[in-house]
C-alpha cells in the first residue's frame, strides 16, 4: 500500500488542511469497512478543522501544517505564532465557540504541544482503526 504524506505547507487555510488530510487518509480508508472509514475520516477532519481554525483565530495565524501516517496513527501537526499553550475555555452560552481544544482532546489518541520562542506546534495523533 502506498502511503501519502501531505507536504508541510506554510500559510494555508482550514479547507486546504482538510483536503490534505483527506488525501493522506484515502488509501487507509479504502482498506476499512465503510462505516469505520467514515467515522475515522470525520473525526480526523474535525480535529484538523478545530486545530487549524484555533491557530488562525487565536494563535496569530497558521504557520505550519503537515499530515502523515506514521506508527499506526494519523499525525496532524499544526503551528501558529502564539507562545500560549492551548487551554479549555469555560463555556459561556452567550458566546459562540470555545469547544475546539476540548474536541481535539476527546478525539485524538494523543496531543502534544511544542512551545518555541516564535510560536508553537501542536501534534495530534489519531490511532488508525
Amino acid at each position: 500500500m502506498t502511503i501519502h504524506a501531505a507536504p508541510e505547507i506554510q500559510e494555508m487555510a482550514c479547507h486546504d488542511a482538510r483536503a490534505e488530510v483527506r488525501a493522506v487518509l484515502e488509501p487507509v480508508c479504502r482498506s476499512l469497512p465503510p462505516s469505520r472509514a467514515r467515522i475515522f475520516r470525520e473525526d480526523a477532519l474535525l480535529v484538523t478543522s478545530e486545530l487549524t481554525s484555533n491557530a488562525i483565530l487565536h494563535g496569530g495565524g497558521l504557520t505550519r501544517f503537515s499530515a502523515r501516517i506514521q506508527d499506526g496513527a494519523l499525525l496532524v501537526l499544526v503551528g501558529d505564532r502564539s507562545t500560549t499553550e492551548p487551554h479549555l475555555v469555560r463555556h459561556n452560552p452567550g458566546v459562540p465557540g470555545g469547544f475546539g481544544w476540548m474536541i481535539a482532546r476527546r478525539l485524538a489518541s494523543h496531543l502534544s504541544v511544542d512551545l518555541r520562542p516564535d510560536g508553537k506546534t501542536i501534534t495530534a495523533a489519531l490511532a488508525l482503526p
